[in-house]
């Protein structure tokens, strides 16, 4: 008999808001950090800008095994198996804490080299070298605490890593606020004491979410745990986490390669880029919070063995995605002006992006397939299939379009919009279809065989 989600289930839409909320404010945190930052000087902020692509890159690398963790447990809690999510909880905690603290190491030790490896100019490493020591040589907590806040969202638990992050927020303004300009007596530390208040928040954000394992799923680690790993857990995490790991690198490489193209057109329309994408990150963050909320209640489902459930949910999620973001985006475009006039009054680079959002009325829904969709594919532990069909589709298609159109055919930063546009539906359409045809449903079977055997995926070729 199939175990059955109770009626204490959170709604997706509960699970969904507090994602949302939180993805919100962890932007913000880097947001903070740059506006601070800017009252030093603006080779500050450049420091900062490439000291922070180290840590960046280290927060991917801690990613893959919170994505692949956060669906392994849905499986386990979905079918009723308390003791089998704790496993994977352990395992995850241990297995990000040891990466954590090897890429600190690196970081800690090896500052200086790898600034100078990303071409940072020496009048600028005053600024960066500290920085990237105490943020970069802290970095074992931020990844203990992304396998933490992703244990605690599979268990439902949405509103506790939400409320972490906002705290982590005040801790995190204040006390940058402090340093940076010596309030109340303290010594004006300039970008040091931002990253000393980045480091504290980040400390106090840890302590919380121990605590809140603790409380809410009866769970603290023993000191053999982080050593004492099984093998065929780690398999199982790295089946969905190293796919959706290459899938985000991916996009934001080839992402980085469009902007090159963006750049060689002229400051203007970089700018326009860059403001037109600020306005969007709305959109873009309530997409994130269902795809993600999606992921976690598929991954029940899955647990659960009820496919035709999943089946249905996700072709729900993708109706309610379509009918906020396309209205969402509507009222953008209606006030577009307004919205990038908070940016810049530069009347040309308003127009260019009024005329990017109002494309974002067909862009959005778009990208509403594609997130969702892939989300729930991984959900079912069909994690290879989006990769490949997004890698492909962003370096045969996006890549290349984003060139003839925009450089080579002159049509500029709307033609690269229409190019990624055009890419974004192809390749979610491709989800769609393989939703429909339910060819994830022996990938689905096979996950939740695995928890019903307590032994690890294969890892098959097939796709």
């Amino acid at each position: 008999m199939k175990p059955a989600l109770t009626k204490s289930t959170p709604t997706l839409l509960a699970i969904a808001w507090p994602i949302f909320i939180e993805q919100a404010l962890r932007i913000l945190i880097g947001v903070v950090d740059t506006f601070m930052v800017s009252h030093v000087s603006d080779g500050a902020v450049a420091a900062l800008g490439v000291a922070n692509q180290f840590v960046v890159l280290a927060l991917i690398c801690f990613n893959f095994i919170g994505i692949g963790a956060s669906v392994v447990i849905t499986h386990h809690v979905g079918a009723g198996d308390a003791k089998g999510a704790e496993r994977i909880v352990t395992t995850a905690i241990a297995v990000n804490t040891w990466i954590g603290l090897i890429v600190s190491l690196v970081a800690f030790t090896c500052a200086t080299p790898l600034l100078r490896l990303m071409q940072l100019p020496d009048e600028l490493m005053g600024y960066a070298r500290p920085f990237l020591a105490l943020m970069g040589g802290t970095l074992f907590m931020e990844a203990m605490n992304t396998a933490l806040g992703a244990s605690l969202r599979a268990h439902g638990h949405t509103r506790d890593a939400m409320v972490v992050t906002a705290v982590q927020n005040v801790i995190n303004v204040a006390g940058s606020c402090v340093l940076l300009f010596g309030l109340w007596g303290a010594p004006k530390m300039g970008v040091t004491g931002v990253a000393l208040a980045s480091v504290f928040s980040r400390v106090v954000a840890s302590i919380a979410l121990w605590v809140l394992l603790d409380r809410r799923l009866k769970l603290m680690l023993r000191a053999r745990d982080f050593v004492d790993v099984k093998l065929a857990r780690v398999k199982r995490i790295l089946h969905i986490g190293l796919p959706a790991a290459g899938e985000h690198m991916s996009y934001w490489v080839s992402l980085m390669v469009i902007t090159s193209f963006v750049a060689r057109i002229g400051p203007h329309d970089l700018a326009a880029m860059t403001y037109t994408r600020q306005v969007q990150l709305l959109v873009i963050l309530f997409t994130v919070a269902l795809g993600l909320g999606t992921e976690i209640f598929i991954g029940r489902l899955i647990g659960a063995g009820d496919f035709e459930s999943a089946y249905r949910e996700v072709l729900k999620s993708v109706r309610l995605g379509f009918a906020i973001a396309g209205s969402v985006s509507v009222l953008i475009a209606v006030f577009a002006a307004q919205l990038l006039d908070l940016f810049s009054h530069d009347a040309s680079i308003i127009a260019t992006g009024a005329l990017l959002l109002l494309m974002g009325i067909i862009y959005e829904p778009g990208r509403v397939l594609n997130i969702v969709i892939i989300n729930a594919l991984r959900a079912t532990g069909d994690a290879r299939f989006p990769v490949l069909v997004g890698m492909a589709s962003q370096w045969l298609i996006s890549v290349p379009l984003c060139w003839l159109f925009g450089l080579k055919l002159g049509w500029g930063l709307t033609g690269i919009w229409v190019a990624m546009l055009a890419e974004e539906w192809w390749r979610g359409l491709i989800m769609y279809w393989r939703w429909k045809n339910r060819s994830w449903m022996q990938h689905a079977q096979r996950s939740r065989d695995a928890v019903n055997s307590g032994r690890a995926i294969p890892l098959s070729p097939e796709v």
